[in-house]
């Protein structure tokens, strides 16, 4: 079978097991998925929906986002771990958001990665949930998992980014990283993967 053709393959078994593929992360403005984006990293996506209500409460504007203290932040979010650069980030970031873009995210990796504490990763997150366009999101889930299943074989995300838009059917792709987040911590879990249970099995090189 050919790289595509599998790739193909474990996209549409995935959909059967996870009909849906939302984002774990609760938002309800593009600048508040972007922040919790940020709060995420080593962190997990638990922890940032509980703490995130009292934050958007306590800022509920991108303005008073831009005009807070710093050291106001920090305290909410301090459970995230890394909380002094997140909140750093978060303001600056808001900042940023206002000026140079009229309170709006942009809608473009190039001006995304402008923004304090955006990677690849997270703009790609944005590109594809808030903007609804072709994106690979290469977090720990898809690094592990891609790599297991043979369709990558290397840890580096670019490369792994780069490698999975060859494989994947565009309009398909985002979903597709979202499934792999939910598989992974399902079925094909860092530690002890439950490969009995795995509805890739038939597909992946480690039970070939």
């Amino acid at each position: 079978m050919k790289e595509r053709e599998r790739a193909y393959e474990i996209v549409e078994l995935l959909e059967r097991e996870y009909p849906d593929a939302d984002c774990s992360l609760n938002y309800l403005k593009d600048y508040e998925l972007l922040f919790c984006v940020r709060l995420a990293a080593q962190c997990t996506d638990e922890r940032v929906n509980k703490i995130s209500p009292a934050l958007f409460e306590a800022f509920p504007t991108l303005e008073a986002f831009a005009e807070a203290d710093v050291s106001q932040v920090e305290k909410l979010v301090h459970s995230c771990g890394f909380f002094r650069s997140k909140a750093r980030d978060i303001v600056k970031a808001a900042n940023v958001l206002i000026e140079d873009y009229g309170g709006r995210v942009p809608g473009n990796m190039e001006e995304l990665l402008k923004i304090p504490g955006v990677g690849r990763k997270t703009a790609n997150l944005i590109l594809g949930d808030i903007y609804n366009k072709p994106a690979v999101v290469v977090d720990t889930h898809c690094i592990r998992i891609s790599n297991r299943l043979g369709l990558v074989d290397n840890k580096d995300p670019l490369k792994i980014e780069k490698r999975l838009r060859e494989l994947l059917p565009e309009e398909k792709s985002n979903d597709f990283c979202h499934r792999l987040v939910l598989h992974g911590r399902a079925v094909c879990t860092a530690r002890k993967p439950l490969c009995e249970e795995c509805c890739l099995k038939q597909l992946c090189p480690q039970n070939i």
